[in-house]
């Protein structure tokens, strides 16, 4: 696999092509492109650091009809963690092709497990576009909800995780428990929605009155910003979580990831390999919107 740079001109969109993979830990404001998603990034780390414990990767593969977005916060932030999270780049980058989620989120709890961390761990989302359905998969290892935005509805909802079997302990951060398993979830997209990902500085934002923001308060926020320019949605969020603390910076690295389907049509695939690839993406939860083939729907 090759790769790209981890940085990029500020301004310029990354076009990546089949097999390459951006992201890293640094602080960065840009824009990503793979067939059906724009991807727009914004991570600061915490006191204006040059990195910090929120991680994010944006890869394209599967002949191009498959686009990946992870976005890792390792507890902590800073210099405290900057080895940690570079430990973890390493991983995420040796699996981030893998076409099973829950298998890629199973790898990535039982390594981290196994390396030293003091006692730390990290939240995950994993999210995998499958271009030929416009399906967005998702995993989710104890992370804060992503948010939907469906352009036809006009309105915005949060997107929680499956539930495992009764009893079952299942969809923990990495780290806590090993082995874990892991569930896998999906939102069918149409042209204009969006979805975004965070870090949990967003909803642990407080006033003056100590209350933190929440999902529901961050939904709300989110519920009034102007969606129709996706590239200042980021933006906008930031401003209006700054503005909940008083005019403050956050005390936490604060990354925003914001997809949007732009209705680009996949690559020309024959039958025989979408079956392939839909048999190895297969074993999802629950599809929030439509049917998958090979999945079983909810």
């Amino acid at each position: 696999m090759t790769s790209l740079a981890e940085s990029a001109p500020a301004g310029e969109t990354v076009a990546l092509r089949c097999m390459e993979i951006w992201g890293g830990n640094r602080a960065v404001d840009q824009a990503a492109s793979v067939p059906g998603i724009d991807v727009y990034v914004q991570s600061t780390p915490h006191d204006g650091g040059a990195s910090g414990g929120d991680i994010y990767y944006i890869s394209q593969c599967g002949a191009g009809n498959i686009a990946r977005i992870v976005l890792a916060d390792v507890a902590g932030h800073g210099a405290d963690v900057s080895e940690l999270a570079l430990s973890l780049q390493k991983m995420m980058r040796k699996h981030i092709n893998t076409a099973d989620q829950t298998q890629f989120a199973r790898d990535l709890n039982r390594e981290f497990d196994a390396i030293e961390t003091g006692g730390r761990f990290a939240t995950a989302l994993l999210a995998t576009y499958w271009a030929p359905t416009n399906h967005l998969i998702l995993v989710n290892a104890g992370h804060p909800p992503p948010l939907h935005y469906r352009k036809a509805e006009g309105r915005w909802s949060s997107v929680e995780r499956g539930a495992g079997e009764a009893g079952e302990v299942a969809n923990l951060p990495l780290g806590v428990i090993a082995p874990l398993e892991y569930s896998q979830d999906a939102i069918g997209l149409d042209e204009g929605d969006i979805v975004l990902m965070y870090t949990d500085a967003l909803v642990e934002a407080s006033g003056s009155d100590g209350v933190q923001l929440g999902v529901e308060g961050l939904l709300e926020l989110v519920s009034g910003v102007d969606a129709s320019e996706p590239g200042r949605i980021a933006a906008q969020v930031r401003d209006r979580v700054r503005q909940v603390r008083g005019g403050m910076d956050s005390d936490d690295d604060e990354t925003i990831i914001v997809l949007e389907h732009n209705g680009g049509a996949p690559p020309r695939q024959s039958l025989g390999e979408k079956l392939s690839m839909i048999g190895r993406m297969a074993g999802l939860g629950r599809v929030y919107r439509g049917g998958l083939d090979g999945a079983n729907g909810a």
